[in-house]
């Protein structure tokens, strides 16, 4: 079922960092900050992902005027072994933290705890969430040395990290500029659904089955597909996007013209050499943050079903041949014009 927030949530702010390649991309401009080297200054590539997390968390913060003692609780998740990019990065701000893994489904995830927390017991939810692609490849397939040939499936993990203030309290938006307010309308918890892919180079095809479970039953309820301007993925790619086309027609479901996937939109796909496009926690977050929020405050966007989507495994699964569960997760973000 749809879960409503108990009394009327808002996105206030948000903060966009990313690396090199994504700058370069379509969004480049959009971005909040980037570094050429992907380092952000620090000697590891597990310190630099931690590194975005606060700069993404700190900019979210400054342009909504608020404090760290002005949030209530703080969701946040990542890629590497126990979150430790979060963990890390996150510690400077001490906020009452709620560790997440929802995989590349994080965003979605930390909005969707946040609007309902906001909604219902504080004034005020932050969720943060990253990925790199150097922390993630090493972990997940081969080291960056190996130089391992990469098949037309894969997709590329973002350099990203995005960061989210949801509120409750109208007087938040004083100097908002925008002529639409980003409300948090419904959100579904996505179930986890297990399509027998085993192949850790095919993201794509091992969630669109748990995003096309997530569709059906969320538009089982009130909804419609055309009561939206945008189904947003994040991130099955290339790849993904097209399968849960096909699947969602088979399912009578009229997606068609209003289906999109952020994994597509971030990279320039006709020359970056990233395959079936992005992935990783910080895809979504980051397209979510630079571009979305900014078309539906400007008007250009006015409903938008936002589903972040996650594989469920980690490395020494997919060493012993375990098939791969994926997990989706929608938020319904509204424009609402100002009164």
């Amino acid at each position: 079922m749809n879960l409503r927030p108990a009394r009327p949530v808002y996105i206030r702010s948000w903060g966009s960092i990313v690396g090199k390649k994504e700058h370069e991309g379509p969004l480049g401009e959009l971005f909040d900050r980037y570094d050429d080297a992907d380092t952000f200054g620090k000697d590891t590539f597990e310190k630099t992902e931690a590194e975005m997390q606060r700069l993404a968390l700190d900019t979210a913060l400054k342009k909504g005027n608020y404090q760290p003692a002005d949030i209530t609780a703080l969701f946040a998740g990542d890629l590497v072994n126990q979150c430790i990019a979060s963990h890390y990065g996150l510690v400077p701000f001490k906020i009452p933290f709620v560790g997440l893994f929802g995989a590349c489904s994080t965003a979605a995830e930390g909005l969707m705890l946040s609007s309902l927390m906001t909604g219902a017991y504080a004034n005020r939810c932050a969720s943060v969430t990253s990925s790199h692609f150097c922390t993630a490849e090493r972990q997940f397939r081969y080291p960056l040395e190996y130089g391992g040939q990469r098949p037309p499936t894969a997709q590329w993990t973002v350099t990203g990290s995005g960061a989210f203030v949801c509120t409750s309290v109208p007087d938040d938006f004083r100097d908002f500029d925008g002529a639409y307010l980003p409300r948090i309308m419904d959100v579904m918890p996505g179930r986890m659904v297990d399509g027998g892919i085993n192949d850790a180079n095919n993201m794509g095809a091992a969630m669109a089955p748990a995003a096309l479970d997530t569709l059906d039953r969320y538009f089982a309820n009130e909804h419609k597909p055309e009561d939206f301007d945008l189904i947003i993925t994040g991130d099955l790619g290339m790849e993904g996007n097209a399968i849960l086309a096909d699947l969602a027609e088979t399912k009578g479901l009229a997606v068609s013209g209003i289906l999109s996937d952020c994994g597509k939109m971030i990279y320039r796909m006709d020359t970056s050499d990233c395959h079936a496009g992005g992935s990783g926690c910080g895809c979504s977050a980051v397209v979510l943050a630079a571009d979305l929020l900014g078309n539906i405050v400007n008007g250009s966007l006015r409903d938008v079903l936002f589903i972040g989507t996650g594989a469920l495994m980690n490395s020494m699964s997919l060493y012993q041949g375990q098939t791969i569960p994926g997990i989706a997760h929608a938020v319904h973000i509204h424009g609402e014009a100002r009164g």
